[in-house]
């Protein structure tokens, strides 16, 4: 009996204790839209403006012009990586003139962090300077923009998305964002390491 038991308790010294493996904490991949279609209009004949928000320009009107607004349901990222596409398989670029204002809410409904994406000077919202992601552009790839590391990995969030334009027209396609497993990190920097 004495040896037995020696030889189980060597049997599980030698290949370790059984792990408790968990299921797989990665959420179903899914798409979204942030923000829909709005036709090229010139910047003097949009009216509505958001006052908390200045564009450092000395060339241009400093407070934008909103040419349209967008919002996704509550998300969780959960591993998944967040990229933003022009339509909902991510086939297709997104474009917008001057930019894309980004921000990423709680569920509780507070701004835990906001990115600028487009042609634009530096956006400023109170003492604020806004992280700007990507390449200064109108025209995006689809999928180039990697938003995943501006997102809680685990909360719930929304996305919501303010397209604006200080200057000549503006305008912006459609921009779905799309969660789904990826490898690598969470760092939203695709250029690391090269």
């Amino acid at each position: 009996m004495h040896r037995l038991a020696l030889g189980v308790a060597i049997s599980i010294v030698l290949t370790g204790c059984p792990k408790r493996v968990e299921g797989s904490s990665q959420s179903e991949p899914k798409t979204v839209r942030l923000i829909a279609d709005t036709p090229e209009r010139e910047t003097t004949t949009i009216a509505e403006t958001r006052s908390d928000i200045e564009i450092d320009t000395r060339d241009h009107e400093r407070q934008p012009k909103v040419v349209a607004t967008g919002e996704t349901p509550l998300l969780t990222a959960d591993g998944l990586t967040a990229r933003l596409c022009g339509d909902e398989a991510c086939t297709k670029g997104w474009g917008v003139d001057n930019l894309l204002l980004i921000e990423v809410v709680a569920e509780n409904g507070k701004v835990l962090d906001r990115v600028s994406i487009g042609f634009s000077d530096t956006v400023i919202i109170g003492n604020e300077r806004v992280d700007n992601l990507g390449r200064r552009a109108f025209n995006f790839e689809a999928g180039e923009i990697n938003l995943t590391s501006k997102l809680p990995e685990r909360r719930p969030f929304k996305l919501r998305a303010l397209a604006l334009d200080y200057f000549g027209v503006g305008r912006v396609t459609d921009v779905w964002v799309q969660l789904k497993p990826e490898s690598g990190d969470r760092s939203g920097d695709d250029l690391k390491g090269q």
